[in-house]
């Protein structure tokens, strides 16, 4: 599934935390979706695409290990 500029949601949420200043480790044993995950440098987020998906935020916690 696509979404925001053509990228999938996964891309899209990466790049959300790569411009809020948010450290995020990926982790993947599928090459695909490791080199998938490395392409967020080809887009940016508009100032409303963030605040847009700020608004998504439930205040929850996940921690997956």
């Amino acid at each position: 599934m696509y979404s925001l500029h053509g990228k999938p949601s996964a891309q899209v949420i990466l790049r959300w935390s790569l411009q809020k200043g948010v450290v995020v480790i990926q982790d993947s044993s599928n090459p695909d979706h490791i080199r998938e995950n490395t392409e967020l440098f080809d887009f940016a987020l508009t100032d409303e695409e963030l605040v847009q998906i700020k608004v998504l935020d439930r205040n929850e916690k996940h921690d997956w290990y």
